[in-house]
């Protein structure tokens, strides 16, 4: 199993299968085309599930396929059908911003997917082009009608920022009530292309419960606290869920489950942390399975205690949020 020196066991795995992405959202890419990868540096869908067949082996049994946007990799099913045929995976999810969700549901929900978290931080038209400097709104909502046709699990991600995610409150309360889809609030992370990030436009997770108290109605835990980073909170009637993820404001690291492949290869056993292990050097020069298991211990093992925003500890990654992967 992969347990770290914390104790912590390390059961899921985010993969990135492109740093490519069809928007500009100024938390995560630069305004203009930055410089992605070569494509031969990019792992292929067969390197990659030979990955996951290796962390399966140790105990790995939920993957997430990320990006980048996810969906404009090239026949993205036969990534979802390859990995969700590997012995000892029980779920394999999709993180995307959905504008190209509805044109391949088809054929990813025949290929397994039953689950989505789809990006969407503003509910109308400009505020949605405000933060990812594209239109599409329309689109993701589009989108997220064809899930609920499929009975694909949607969950709604929302990045929460300053002087903008107020604004949204009132909209995402009626939108999680009318659908029963959960509607998540991460608080801004230091990932952003363009390094604008600082703590003063980080919307606080107490600060968002507050707002709904004020513009919706108060929020109360719903259920148990689990390894989701996520807490999940609901109204008084128990109609619509609301889910704060507070990784600046109040670090759920004792908890963390999970580690990264970035699509160039590298494992990230933090989101806020350096690569911490080439598999793709491993993957090309013949390498064994046994010695590429190795590699993926030896990263986990070398997982810091906590990634350190809420203390001097903490160095900027050098990698913005498209080319690690969610």
């Amino acid at each position: 199993m992969l347990v770290d020196r914390f104790g912590r066991k390390h059961t899921s795995l985010r993969v990135s299968v492109t740093d490519r992405c069809n928007l500009r959202c100024t938390y995560c890419m630069p305004a203009d085309t930055p410089d992605y990868c070569e494509r031969d540096s990019i792992l292929t869908f067969e390197e990659i599930t030979r990955v996951v067949r290796i962390a399966a082996g140790l105990g790995v049994d939920d993957v997430r396929l990320t990006g980048g946007e996810p969906l404009v990799r090239s026949q993205l099913y036969k990534l979802v059908r390859a990995i969700g045929n590997v012995a000892g995976v029980k779920k394999v999810s999709l993180t995307t911003n959905a504008i190209l969700l509805a044109d391949q549901l088809s054929q990813l929900h025949a290929a397994g997917l039953r689950s989505v978290n789809i990006s969407l931080d503003a509910l109308d038209e400009a505020s949605f082009f405000e933060v990812t400097r594209r239109p599409g709104m329309q689109r993701v909502l589009d989108a997220i009608d064809a899930c609920r046709a499929m009975d694909v699990k949607v969950k709604v991600n929302a990045i929460a920022m300053k002087h903008f995610t107020e604004r949204q409150i009132a909209a995402f309360g009626e939108f999680t009530r009318a659908t029963d889809i959960p509607v998540r609030f991460i608080e801004f992370m230091p990932l952003d292309a363009d390094g604008n990030w600082d703590d003063s436009r980080v919307l606080a997770g107490k600060r968002i419960l507050d707002l709904f108290a004020q513009r919706v109605g108060v929020l109360s835990p719903k259920g148990e606290p689990s390894v989701s980073p996520a807490i999940d909170y609901t109204f008084e009637d128990g109609v619509g869920t609301i889910g704060i993820i507070a990784s600046v404001t109040q670090p759920f690291c004792s908890t963390c489950n999970r580690f990264r492949l970035t699509a160039d290869g590298q494992l990230r056993n933090c989101l806020f942390g350096g690569d911490s292990g080439d598999l793709r050097a491993l993957l090309r020069d013949g390498s064994s399975d046994e010695a590429i298991a190795d590699r993926i211990v030896s990263a986990v093992m070398a997982k810091k205690r906590g990634h350190g925003t809420d203390d001097l500890s903490f160095d900027r990654p050098s990698r913005p949020m498209y080319s690690i992967g969610g």
